[in-house]
Order: structure tokens, then C-alpha cells, then sequence
């Protein structure tokens, strides 16, 4: 895991209203393009609530500095976040939200393991599963990294998580630009039915 540093700067995302968001699908994996007008905070920018969490996609293979921030409907965390190396197929960090000091947590912990899954909540590292092998895969006993996906999930549940789908598998296909209709990657929000960004936050 080679990730630049994160600053809370890079997490901002100026809303334009209406703004394009990413509708996940309850047991599915494709998601929907949805235009709403979003909540922001005093400087004009995103402000997660109301169901509204932000998604934010860090490369992490090169330093490159590249953070892709968007917002996601469906995910419904609150108070936390949920941070992973498993994000199909460029397998950057991919972490949802609702504030950016439990993002920024989420991003670290799972950069310091050298990859893997993070359950934040409050402040609190609440569940880390590390996946050492290229921040993908684990070389411990079976029985470990089931507990640990098992920590996870209820970690993952105590901070609102819908548990209608598998947070941590519909998390991990967030990133995927090849799955109908919209994904994020680490320099935008991408429509991929018309295969172009509905904008960019990495020009």
C-alpha cells in the first residue's frame, strides 16, 4: 500500500446543486444515477446526512495524491466509516462515510496494516482485518479472517450499516467503473453508460 498522505482538504466536495450521486440497490451490484439537492455545510461543500454518506476513493498503488470524492445513497452509515484495499479492479482505498475525521481514521488504519478492512466509529478503530498479501488477500488461519469478517459486520452494523446487502462487498465494488450505471474512482465520478465524468475532482 503506497498511498500519499490524506488531508482533510482533499475530502471537500463543492456542491453544485442538483448534484449527481451514486443510489446503491438492495442484494445488487449495480447501482442507480440519481440527481438530488444535497445538504452543504458554510463553505458551500458537501455535508453528509439524511441517508447521505461520502464516498471517497484514494489511489494507493504509486503516491500518486489522486482522491476521488463523491457522495452515495444507501449505505446509510452514521457517526463512521468504512475503509478497504478490496475495490475492483484497480483495488485503491475505498471508504464511506459520514465525517471526515472517521474517514481520515479508516484511510490511516488500513494504510498502516499494509491493507485490508477498517470499521470506524467515533473516533474509534471499532474492527481491522488486515490483508497483508498486496492488501488483497490474508496468509492467516481461516478461522481468523472469519472472525475478522465477522467483527467487521457487526462493527459495520453498530454504526448504521444496511444490512440489506453485505456492506463490505457492496463497498468494494464502489470503485468499479465497469458495472452499470455510476462508480467512483480516484479522479471523479463516472457515468458508465455513456462511458464519460460527470465531473472530475483530479484534473
Amino acid at each position: 500500500v503506497h498511498c500519499a498522505p490524506v488531508s482533510k482538504a482533499q475530502l471537500r466536495l463543492r456542491v453544485q446543486n442538483p448534484m449527481p450521486i451514486i443510489q446503491t440497490v438492495d442484494h445488487q451490484l449495480v447501482t442507480r444515477l440519481a440527481t438530488l439537492d444535497v445538504p452543504v455545510d458554510a463553505n458551500g461543500d458537501f455535508a453528509p446526512q439524511n441517508g447521505l454518506n461520502k464516498l471517497v476513493v484514494a489511489e494507493r498503488h504509486h503516491a500518486t495524491g489522486n482522491v476521488g470524492v463523491g457522495i452515495v445513497k444507501g449505505l446509510t452509515l452514521s457517526c463512521g466509516a468504512i475503509a478497504a484495499t478490496v475495490a475492483h479492479d484497480s483495488h485503491n482505498i475505498v471508504v464511506a462515510g459520514d465525517n471526515d475525521d472517521d474517514i481520515l481514521l479508516a484511510i490511516d488504519a488500513v494504510r498502516k496494516v499494509g491493507g485490508g478492512f477498517c470499521v470506524v466509529g467515533s473516533g474509534k478503530v471499532l474492527a481491522l482485518l488486515p490483508l497483508p498479501i498486496a492488501g488483497l488477500m490474508s496468509d492467516a488461519p481461516v478461522e481468523t479472517v472469519l472472525q475478522g469478517q465477522r467483527d467487521l459486520l457487526r462493527a459495520a452494523k453498530s454504526i448504521g450499516a444496511n444490512d440489506e446487502s453485505d456492506p463490505l462487498v457492496l463497498l468494494s465494488f464502489l470503485a468499479l467503473p465497469v458495472i452499470p450505471e455510476v462508480r467512483l474512482t480516484d479522479i471523479g465520478l463516472f457515468d458508465v453508460c455513456h462511458s464519460a465524468f460527470l465531473y472530475r475532482t483530479k484534473e
